[in-house]
């Protein structure tokens, strides 16, 4: 654990406005979700905004893959795979991408140290008479 590491003030950043609606309620559920853990701050709200935003194109994608199936016919008539295919990939890569820096799968998870909070530094203990 890096002990110098910059430790910004967890906050519950606004959603941008330029998110649809799926986006949004991705960012209120995570939101919440990492505010619950102080890991959120004001400084993650762009990062965020991008993980939601890739998540609402691949579910809108993923829709459209369920209704038209992932082959489709060419204007030629030839069968083809979904363009809805690679968006769906492409966003789903820009989520896994998001999700590990910020612990959202098991793997990276498992790389937080968290201290206990009887092994805080000393100036970070709960001063008792607080």
């Amino acid at each position: 654990m890096n002990k110098n590491e910059p430790r910004p003030i967890p906050s519950f950043p606004d959603c941008p406005p330029e998110l649809g609606p799926a986006a949004q309620r991705e960012w209120t559920r995570l939101v919440r979700e990492l505010s619950s853990l102080n890991m959120v701050t004001s400084l993650d709200r762009a990062a965020l905004a991008t993980y939601c935003g890739a998540y609402a194109l691949w579910a809108e994608a993923t829709e459209a893959i369920q209704k038209f199936g992932a082959m489709v016919k060419s204007p030629t008539g030839y069968p083809m795979q979904s363009p809805y295919i690679s968006i769906a990939n492409r966003q789903a890569e820009i989520m896994m991408r998001i999700a590990s820096e910020f612990g959202f799968t098991p793997a990276s998870r498992s790389r937080i140290a968290v201290p206990e909070e009887h092994r805080l530094p000393l100036f970070d203990q709960p001063n008792p008479g607080e």
